[in-house]
């Protein structure tokens, strides 16, 4: 018996340690298989069968596509109706939360959440100043080379004609098919063009309207997320079904702030949330063939307790392989990967950076404000700089990264005359710069300085932005090729620019260098090369301001 019993662990052990046994033999990854709680339906919107399959593994042969990684600068517009309060991120959820600035804001303005909520909110969006065709034509001047367009948020409202989300932009708030404009002005720019897919969340999300007044006159009298298609007779809602928007049939869950599908925190959406989720996702595909979809999850859609994700991945790789030769020209970002994750995807870090180059292309995404437009950045003066745009764009691409900005939109759909000037500026340093990042690689190290030294990890999804101050005593380098690098200094130089990294005889540097020059300057500069270092004597007049990039030709 004893025998037996030990026979069993011996294999329960084995079987626990085999995966990593195989890791630590084998420098590929091990990828899980498992069982999933909901299976999406494909019948509607049949997934292409191709060379990728949706499981972990079925998608680990793909290879980031080169323009990806040539491009490293997209502008985003995070834009839909929880911009028509310009209150900032996040209002669709927390107007229903008393006690809120959001909720107070609410009151102030249009009143209680029982009887104007966020799908009334809604219809007040009309975009009547939105001007896609000028505004990436802006874009495209402050050196984007792909922008990103809210496709949906965890407001659920879908931006395009949706066969299967009733709640979309063309049937109601601006009657306009906002994706297809994004679209239509993207090509005719000749960016590429993406689009964001946040929807996934709305399940647990908006539950929060659900709630009610714990006090007060109206204590106790729910808000309108508990409204059916049966109370808008005679409403400017009649015939459309609340509960499509909001998702809220279904038992609350433990903690609806839980962002990872864990069961015993959050309630798993059932069979037909993950079916809409997909079908909705597998039109936009297949009617706006976006070049790269961002999606506002831990890994994928619903991942793990679904395989949505999974399939739609396949379906979007699969199908731009059959455009390209059997080769995907697509790109898809997902938050927080893990090594295996990273084959199949494209890691995406919010409003942060890694401290060390990174294996694999990724991309990093922020906003000169608020997520959400809101106008308390502008009449703050709250907005990033455009120098301080400027030098994350050169951490991140010194790291294999890419910059996605967002620059949000009023809710009329058009930019305060702040976020113009910051975008014009941006472009007018990358007019000078651009070579040093466009086409661009990591060097042998990123950089130098003080803000290289420094501790600064990532939190979740990212959020380690602004924590280091980059000053002129911090470096950072790209390349191209063996002979052409590119020395930037985070900051105006002040005095003599010393790089140790460009010794002759340095760890990462043998060859000598044959020549220097300042981009967007004429001036001779006057340098020395030792063993030990390089020194660049402080130039007398500088062609930008935020940061200045030296061309460093190696013999």
């Amino acid at each position: 018996m004893r025998t037996y019993a030990r026979t069993i662990v011996s294999i329960a052990l084995a079987t626990m340690l085999l995966p990593a046994l195989r890791a630590q033999n084998s420098d590929k990854a091990v990828f899980p298989d498992p069982e999933y709680k909901v299976k999406v339906d494909c019948s509607k919107e049949p997934m292409q069968q191709g060379s990728f399959s949706p499981t972990p593994e079925g998608l680990s042969p793909y290879e980031c596509p080169e323009w990806f990684k040539d491009a490293k600068f997209g502008i985003w517009a995070h834009w839909g109706p929880q911009c028509q309060p310009e209150d900032g991120d996040w209002y669709a959820r927390n107007m229903y939360f008393e006690g809120d600035k959001k909720y107070a804001y609410q009151i102030d303005v249009m009143g209680h959440p029982s009887e104007f909520g966020f799908k009334d909110w809604i219809n007040e969006w009309k975009a009547d100043k939105w001007e896609p065709d000028s505004l990436l034509s802006l874009y495209k001047e402050a050196g984007a080379r792909y922008f990103m367009a809210l496709a949906n948020h965890h407001d659920n409202l879908d931006l395009y004609d949706s066969r299967y989300q009733e709640w979309n932009s063309v049937r109601v708030g601006p009657g306009k098919d906002i994706i297809a404009g994004w679209e239509s002005a993207c090509r005719k720019a000749g960016l590429k063009f993406g689009v964001s897919v946040h929807a996934a969340h709305a399940w647990s999300w908006y539950e929060p309207s659900r709630g009610s007044d714990s006090k007060g006159p109206l204590k106790g009298v729910p808000y309108d997320g508990v409204l059916t298609k049966e109370d808008g007779a005679g409403t400017w809602w009649e015939g459309l079904d609340p509960q499509e928007l909001y998702e809220q049939r279904h038992p609350l869950s433990q903690d609806n702030r839980a962002w990872d599908w864990e069961e015993d925190k959050v309630v798993t959406p059932d069979q037909r949330y993950c079916d809409k989720l997909y079908n909705r996702t597998v039109q936009l595909i297949n009617d706006y063939n976006p070049d790269i979809i961002y999606f506002d999850d831990t890994y994928l859609p619903l991942w793990p307790f679904s395989d949505t994700g999974l399939k739609i991945t396949a379906h979007y790789y699969n199908s731009s392989a059959l455009q390209n030769g059997g080769k995907p020209q697509v790109v898809v970002t997902g938050k927080v990967l893990n090594d295996w994750q990273k084959e199949t995807i494209v890691w995406d870090v919010e409003r942060g950076a890694p401290d060390a180059i990174q294996k694999g292309p990724w991309q990093t995404c922020t906003c000169i404000g608020s997520w959400h437009y809101d106008k308390h950045y502008y009449y703050g003066e709250r907005y990033k700089s455009a120098d301080q745009v400027v030098r994350m764009l050169v951490d991140v691409v010194s790291k294999n990264g890419n910059l996605l900005l967002s620059v949000p939109l009023k809710g009329d759909g058009s930019l305060d005359p702040t976020e113009v000037k910051i975008v014009k500026q941006i472009g007018a340093w990358m007019k000078i710069n651009s070579e040093s990042i466009y086409d661009t690689r990591p060097w042998k190290i990123y950089g130098e300085g003080p803000a290289v030294e420094a501790v600064n990890p990532l939190n979740a999804q990212g959020f380690n932005e602004g924590k280091l101050k980059w000053t002129e005593k911090d470096l950072r380098f790209t390349c191209k090729g063996e002979k052409t690098v590119y020395l930037t200094v985070m900051g105006d130089p002040t005095e003599d620019i010393i790089v140790q990294a460009l010794g002759s005889k340095s760890p990462q540097n043998s060859r000598k260098i044959k020549s220097i020059s300042l981009l967007g300057s004429e001036q001779k500069l006057e340098w020395s090369q030792s063993a030990e270092s390089l020194t660049i004597a402080c130039p007398g007049s500088l062609p930008c301001s935020g940061a200045v990039v030296f061309k460093v030709t190696l013999k």
